[in-house]
């Protein structure tokens, strides 16, 4: 179960603060050897990890229409309604994202700004192994959509069958997704980055994934093509006091350690009593849960924090940046605003985490291991490209032609000065 750790500032908690390790040996060069089989044997290759690694021999590797079309009618009706649901709430949260900049004067006949591209080619990565995460189409499929990315590929693995969860079938057909393949891994990162005669390249890779996944999204980067952020497992920091119910702190830091053995959960309190029946609590709901034996793994790399005060556990909460930040105490609006990093914040008693997971209207696709202090989650800016313009009057280019010239000059580049001069 989760160790506690009483701590009273920095130094204390700094080496306590580690991530799960990966345990995977060798995993840079395994993900070498699949790129290098895709490049040379394309579909084969593919149709052969799905083989090795997912136990199925498949004949095609794309979703045929008839496929789609099936989905719906396997779905229970009360399935398809809450994913219509969570569906509008998700894409009226990101429409508020779509901002025109206006042009700015920057002195007179200068004008200067900024417009939004989209990516024309995108992929998306869903799992679809213990859990099939229909969710996360919806999180990655309606933005691409809003902001107007041209192609959208979708891969993810079939089960023993060769067959695709039908509610990921279903939710990419509510997101308009016609491109959705069989394959997933490490190989389906490989095929979106070097494309092949059935899977198109694409520009900008997106979606979580094991460790495989990840690292085949970081030499995706190396490749030429970008990615949404660097992950990791999940994680869920909870920060709680002798107000917060003991049965929802133990029920959010459950439903983080459930995604996997090497996710993490953290709980940080100033209350010592409140730290004793989270502490029960998990316990007794682990009990019931049918994927007990992943959380309780989770929870061998997991922690309770003991400190003196609320702004201490905020203090350790922004060093530990965590993917998920649930502040459950009596004073957590004002909590909220010192936030430093945290890839998604949730406040109050009554904010789950897994209201964000799946309908509340944010992007459950956030940056983990630590990225928090330095990236953001997905959102429309992530499926699009922010290209400056100029645009010069005769007036204009005689008001900052000096300065261009001093400057060109004095930097010893002479042509550049020309290009001014010479107008």
């Amino acid at each position: 179960m989760m160790k506690v750790f009483k701590v009273e500032e920095a130094k204390d908690w700094q080496g306590l603060l580690q991530r799960p390790a990966t345990q995977q040996k060798n995993l840079q060069s395994i993900v070498q050897g699949i790129y290098q089989k895709v490049t040379a044997n394309g579909d084969e290759a593919l149709k052969s990890f799905t083989a090795e690694f997912d136990g199925v021999q498949i004949d095609s590797l794309r979703v045929s229409r008839a496929e789609i079309n099936e989905a719906g009618k396997l779905l229970d009706n009360s399935l398809k309604k809450a994913i219509q649901v969570a569906a509008a709430n998700i894409e009226k949260f990101h429409a508020n994202q779509v901002n025109e900049e206006a042009k700015v004067t920057t002195m007179p006949g200068v004008y200067c700004w900024r417009k939004s591209i989209p990516i024309q080619k995108v992929g998306l990565y869903i799992p679809g192994g213990s859990a099939p995460l229909f969710s996360t189409v919806l999180m990655l499929g309606i933005p691409a959509k809003i902001a107007g990315s041209k192609k959208v590929v979708l891969c993810t693995p079939p089960n023993k069958e060769g067959k695709i969860h039908p509610a990921i079938l279903f939710t990419a057909a509510l997101c308009g997704i016609q491109h959705i393949y069989k394959v997933g891994g490490a190989q389906a990162i490989a095929a979106m980055v070097e494309g092949t005669d059935t899977i198109p390249a694409v520009q900008k890779i997106f979606g979580p994934g094991n460790s495989f996944v990840t690292e085949a999204k970081i030499q995706a980067q190396q490749k030429g093509v970008a990615i949404d952020m660097p992950a990791g497992p999940s994680e869920v920091l909870v920060i709680a006091d002798e107000n917060a119910d003991a049965s929802f702190v133990a029920a959010d830091l459950l439903s983080q350690a459930e995604h996997g053995p090497d996710s993490q959960v953290i709980l940080v309190t100033n209350n010592e009593e409140t730290a004793k029946k989270v502490s029960i609590e998990v316990k007794k709901q682990l009990d019931a849960l049918p994927r007990k034996e992943i959380a309780a793994q989770a929870l061998e790399n997991s922690k309770t924090f003991v400190v003196p005060s609320l702004y201490v556990a905020l203090e350790l909460s922004n060093d530990y940046a965590p993917e998920h930040l649930i502040i459950n105490t009596l004073n957590a609006d004002a909590l909220a605003e010192e936030v430093e990093q945290a890839g998604s914040v949730f406040i109050g008693s009554w904010s789950c985490e897994s209201a964000g997971d799946y309908a509340s209207g944010t992007n459950h696709t956030l940056p983990t291991y630590g990225f928090a202090s330095a990236y953001s989650g997905v959102s429309i800016d992530s499926f699009v490209k922010k290209v400056t313009y100029q645009k010069l009057s005769e007036e204009g280019i005689k008001n900052i032609g000096s300065t261009v010239e001093i400057m060109a000059e004095a930097e010893e580049l002479f042509a550049h000065k020309n290009a001014v001069t010479l107008r």
